[in-house]
Formats: C-alpha cells, sequence, structure tokens
C-alpha cells in the first residue's frame, strides 16, 4: 500500500506543490520577465520592449500549459496504475476525473493568486490549464489507440 501510494500519488502531490509554489510572489510577470528579457535583449539587441512583454506572456502562457499537461498525465497514471504491457482498453471516466481534478486545481490555483499581491486571477489561465491537461490525455489516448491499431494488424 505505502509502495503504491509513494509510486503513483507522491508524484502527483510533489507536483500539485510545485504549482502551489509558482502561484507565489516569484513567479511572477515582474520576476519572470527579469530573467527572460536579459536573454532576449542579448540575443537581439534590438528587440522592443513590447516584443519582449509579448514573449514573456507566451512564456508565461505556454508554463501554464506545460505544468498542467504533466498534471493531468501524473493524475491519469496515478488513477489508472497502469503495469508493463497493459493491455486494458482506454478508460473515458479516469480521463474525465483526472481532467476535472485539473480543472479544479487550476480553479484554485486562481483563487489562491487573489491573495499574492503581485498576482492576479484570470479565468483564462484557468482554461489555458484545463487546455494543457485536455491536450496532453488527448496526446496520451492518441498514442494507446495507434498502438492497439498497430497490435491488431500485426494480428491479422
Amino acid at each position: 500500500m505505502l509502495r503504491a501510494f509513494l509510486k503513483y500519488w507522491l508524484p502527483v502531490i510533489v507536483w500539485m506543490a510545485v504549482i502551489f509554489t509558482a502561484s507565489c510572489d516569484s513567479h511572477s510577470f515582474n520576476h519572470s520577465s527579469r530573467l527572460i528579457a536579459p536573454l532576449l535583449h542579448w540575443l537581439f539587441p534590438h528587440i522592443s520592449e513590447n516584443a519582449v512583454d509579448e514573449i514573456v506572456f507566451l512564456a508565461r502562457k505556454g508554463a501554464h500549459l506545460t505544468e498542467y499537461a504533466v498534471f493531468a498525465l501524473l493524475l491519469w497514471r496515478a488513477l489508472r496504475r497502469p503495469v508493463k504491457n497493459d493491455s486494458r482498453p482506454w478508460n473515458w471516466p479516469e480521463a474525465g476525473l483526472a481532467l476535472s481534478v485539473v480543472l479544479l486545481y487550476a480553479a484554485s490555483d486562481e483563487i489562491h493568486q487573489i491573495f499574492v499581491p503581485t498576482r492576479t486571477a484570470r479565468i483564462h489561465d484557468v482554461v489555458i490549464d484545463t487546455l494543457g491537461g485536455s491536450a496532453a490525455l488527448f496526446a496520451l489516448w492518441w498514442l494507446k489507440f495507434r498502438k492497439h491499431r498497430r497490435a491488431e494488424k500485426m494480428q491479422n
């Protein structure tokens, strides 16, 4: 029981802590731009401040998408508990539950940001986070679907 918890659920909890930490002041737009802007100015000396702000914005939204894609996959893995050569078919209720938790955690993350002075809560971030989780689960489904189709073709 402990081994299963450590293998499947501990990574989920650790990733939730990573997301929570990323919602703090140290990961605000101002702090992100302090890291990314100098690199952009070094790579592209004539880049405008407007372009820098847009790139920082896109990088931050890409980070939202990615962190919640990873979160959805970790949740799916914990719910599914896959084993080597797992032949069980795709289970939409498991994926739906994982995506529901992604949505709820994304919403709670934005609520947390209400209480951080340098952060703002935004509904569109919840949408981006949920899209990241959806994309990851869809990609996983697609890979499993293709693998299943190849196995069927080999049997015929």
